[in-house]
């Protein structure tokens, strides 16, 4: 075991010092990084390490650089341009991977990595980048190409079924058919998932091209099962059961899975069903459409013959009242209507004329009774005599008014006038040197000479004292 250890480690002299026991001779990082980088790339090269991406980088020379870890610990990895083969375009932080490689030790740092040369996807990653290869591998081939997809058969008399005979697709399809259409079905049994279940369904669907080519009728083939987990339906992502339907003969629907389940058959298929009961609905769309189109043939029959016979009611109607407008009887009748109508008229007009002549010889006779000379001559002589005594009484009437309204502004303006004042007992105080009419005592200061004016004649003053209330009555003011 010893001699074991010594050829992976050189755990000797070699990396720990002479076996002797002796000083041990110092040693630079780089040399002891280099004899670690030498015992460590012996002995692990070409190792598979499982775990989970971490910090994926992808720097713009084309290198990845990333950690792949577990529950325990963690492991440096470093993936070159153009290594990892066609699983690296899946690598992502939290893909479960198996990565084949060396491991290293990157001497700058002094840390160990694994050199990648390998990726494999693990679970549902690993199938569906395999369903994303062989759909693009496929697809570059043409075998999805909408030119090669056929129409369905309208009205389907014999399909043939592809699917387990235990499982609820047939079920579903089954009773989808009893309910609407029952055509007849050539049945292939076979298994739709597990070991082996791809060639199975690949061979079914030759048999059944087979049998058409026996001069038995065919209409279309059917492929279908329930849904389940992308490992479930693998088998029908299996490149043998697309290029089977590619090359059949006879049109084939998918129907795989549920309704967002898409497998390589459905692309290659030349129609999709969501699920076997859609499938089962889509073949006999046709037939039960046509189904329903007989059946209320008859009511539309019947409802057609009727329109027609009301059209040509109403046209035989139009005719009769049209004839009826025609007969010579009623051209007679209207020209009778129409002399009715005139005399009429003419009636109507003659007494309106009576009328109006009536009207007219009054209102003449009314004016002449009016314009008689002696009437006239009346009316204007008692004018005359009211004008004249107006003209004898407007002078006296006009210069009495205006005596009284001058005797009555003299009054007024005695009223008003200053002396009136002045002979009720009052009198007028000035400044004498402006000659401004004092109003109250606040304006008077000590000193200031005063004119005052009295009902007959002036005297002058000086003022002594003033206040701004009255403290007696003065003989001045008014009881």
């Amino acid at each position: 075991m010893a001699r074991s250890n010594k050829s992976q480690w050189e755990f000797d002299g070699d990396l720990f010092g002479p076996p002797g026991g002796g000083p041990q001779k110092p040693e630079s990082v780089t040399e002891l990084t280099q004899k670690l980088k030498k015992s460590i790339e012996g002995g692990f090269a070409n190792r598979r390490v499982a775990g989970e991406i971490s910090n994926f980088r992808l720097q713009s020379s084309g290198h990845a650089y990333f950690v792949l870890k577990d529950a325990g610990a963690q492991l440096a990895c470093v993936l070159f341009r153009g290594q990892g083969g066609p699983d690296r375009q899946s690598l992502r932080d939290g893909a479960q991977v198996v990565l084949s490689g060396d491991l290293t030790v990157y001497e700058p740092r002094g840390n160990y990595q694994l050199r990648v040369s390998g990726v494999e996807l693990q679970g549902v990653g690993a199938l569906q980048a395999a369903f994303e290869r062989l759909k693009a591998r496929l697809s570059a081939e043409g075998l999805f190409d909408p030119a090669r997809k056929r129409p369905l058969p309208r009205f389907p008399m014999r399909i043939g079924l592809v699917t387990s005979p235990t499982g609820a697709a047939i079920r579903d399809v089954l009773h989808v058919l009893q309910r609407r259409f029952l055509p007849e079905i050539v049945f292939e049994p076979v298994r739709v998932q597990g070991q082996g279940a791809a060639e199975e369904i690949a061979g079914a669907i030759a048999r059944l091209n087979r049998f058409a080519a026996q001069g038995e009728p065919l209409d279309l083939i059917l492929v279908t099962r329930g849904g389940g987990s992308i490992e479930d339906l693998w088998c029908f992502n299996e490149e043998v059961v697309a290029r089977a339907i590619a090359a059949s003969q006879v049109p084939v629907v998918s129907a795989v899975g549920h309704e967002i389940d898409f497998t390589i058959s459905d692309f290659a298929a030349d129609l999709r069903a969501a699920t076997p009961s859609a499938a089962a609905e889509i073949i006999t769309q046709d037939a039960v459409e046509s189904r329903v189109f007989v059946q209320e043939a008859a009511g539309r029959l019947a409802d057609a013959a009727w329109n027609a016979i009301e059209l040509r009611s109403d046209a035989l109607d139009r005719v009769s009242k049209g004839l009826a407008r025609r007969h010579p009887r009623r051209r007679l009748e209207d020209r009778a209507q129409r002399l009715d109508e005139a005399v009429e008229r003419l009636r109507r007009s003659v007494q309106r004329l009576a009328r109006e002549r009536r009207r007219d010889l009054a209102e003449g006779l009314q004016r002449l009774a009016a314009a008689r000379p002696s009437a006239r001559l009346k009316a204007w002589t008692l004018a005359l005599e009211q004008a004249r005594s107006g003209l004898k009484a407007a002078p006296a009437a006009s210069l009495d008014r205006r005596r009284r309204r001058f005797a009555d502004l003299a009054t007024r303006l005695r009223l008003l006038s200053p002396q009136a004042v002045l002979d009720r007992g009052y009198s007028l105080t000035f400044d004498a040197e402006s000659g401004r009419l004092l109003r109250d005592a606040a304006e008077i200061r000590s000193g200031q000479l005063l004119r005052t004016r009295l009902q007959k004649g002036e005297f002058g003053s000086v003022a002594t004292r003033t206040s701004a209330t009255p403290e007696a009555d003065s003989p001045n003011q008014e009881p």
